[in-house]
């Protein structure tokens, strides 16, 4: 059995003309980093990492170089978050709907994975009441995503202080998914591991900035907790792949060029799902603050997997079936590509809804 489902589904179906169903944004080409051949290097020290990242993404994010641990990407990132902090007969309390990959490690360790619900009827918000209800006497890491994955929405500053607080009573830890969180529309939001010790942040280059292919991710948390991290990854890839990290240095030096190529993608293409999704009403959904994906509910039915199979099969668009995220009425649509391809799949999109109603007339 799979570990993470999306995952393999992600990886192994076959695709439509039209993919919606990604969430990384639109890669970058080396014409959007200037000087990334010359940096190119094959080899250097990094042992404990590349203290000229360790250094950049410290600068970024306002925390301490010995508060940074960097890995391959953000689910390497917080696979030896899990590695470092959870055993076999934890329990670790994850939100629903929620991305499976973070389930898999914990249940890979041995731990029983617990969940809290975030609902539609309440915005998807980040509920402490719920988080509380569902702490039992072995949960030692809570897991949550800002913003939230699958649905964009980002968690209320007042709510994640309160977890946090929730977790320091029961001796636990919260880990902070944070890939989507430079994307914030309201403007930069200070990770969760800069607030309190208590919080474990993860991201990357990934989902924010296009580049993907660098495989440049990291953990933030207090320098204790970074020791075990940095420790765990001795035994599981033991360093970063230096020309990538030569490269993610340079990537940082021109951050501020990136995030506004990703500002411009976004912007452009977030507004062209809103508009679509203002004039389906057949679709409900709770609009995305961040991140590169929205979560639309089907109306009427509680499972939207036989709506997404025929909008791949007829009409050549791919989605992601919303039973991933475990929220089988719904289904992830991403507008982090190019936007020719994002209008021609939203027209197919709305196709495919005119021949379900029509269907049902009949």
């Amino acid at each position: 059995m799979s570990l993470a489902p999306y995952m393999k589904w992600a990886k192994q179906h076959v695709r439509s003309r039209f993919n919606l169903a990604g969430s990384n944004l639109l890669a970058c080409e080396l014409s959007d980093l200037p000087g990334a051949r010359e940096a190119l290097e094959l080899h250097g020290d990094n042992d404990n990492g590349f203290q000229p990242l360790l250094e950049a993404i410290a600068s970024t994010y306002g925390v301490a170089p010995e508060m940074v641990v960097t890995a391959q990407g953000t689910s390497g990132a917080n696979f030896l978050v899990f590695a470092a902090l959870v055993k076999a007969g934890d329990d670790v309390l994850v939100e629903r709907p929620g991305y499976d990959p973070l389930m898999g490690p914990p249940l890979l360790l041995g731990a029983r994975v617990t969940r809290f619900d975030r609902r539609f009827e309440d915005g998807y918000r980040l509920d402490p009441n719920a988080v509380r209800a569902a702490m039992t006497d072995r949960t030692r890491l809570i897991v949550v995503t800002n913003a939230h994955n699958p649905t964009g929405v980002m968690a209320a500053e007042s709510d994640l202080v309160e977890v946090g607080r929730i977790a320091e009573r029961h001796g636990a830890r919260v880990l902070v998914d944070e890939v989507y969180l430079d994307t914030a529309t309201d403007g930069p939001v200070q990770p969760a591991a800069a607030r309190s010790p208590v919080f474990i942040s993860t991201s990357s280059l990934t989902k924010s900035y296009g580049l993907a292919g660098l495989r440049c991710g990291w953990v933030l948390a207090a320098p204790d907790v970074a020791e075990h991290v940095r420790r765990a990854r001795d035994i599981i890839d033991g360093t970063g792949a230096f020309p990538a990290e030569r490269l993610s240095v340079l990537a940082f030096s021109l951050l501020d060029r990136v995030a506004a190529r990703a500002r411009r993608i976004l912007t452009a293409n977030g507004a062209a799902v809103r508009n679509f999704l203002a004039e389906r009403r057949e679709l409900e959904c709770v609009l995305p603050g961040a991140g590169t994906v929205v979560f639309p509910r089907l109306r009427g039915v509680d499972e939207a997997g036989p709506f997404v199979g025929m909008l791949a099969r007829e009409f050549e668009t791919d989605v992601v079936p919303g039973h991933f995220f475990q929220a089988p009425a719904h289904f992830r649509l991403g507008f982090g590509g190019r936007s020719e391809e994002l209008a021609q799949g939203l027209a197919q999109l709305g196709r495919a809804l005119d021949a379900r109603a029509s269907r049902a007339d009949h």
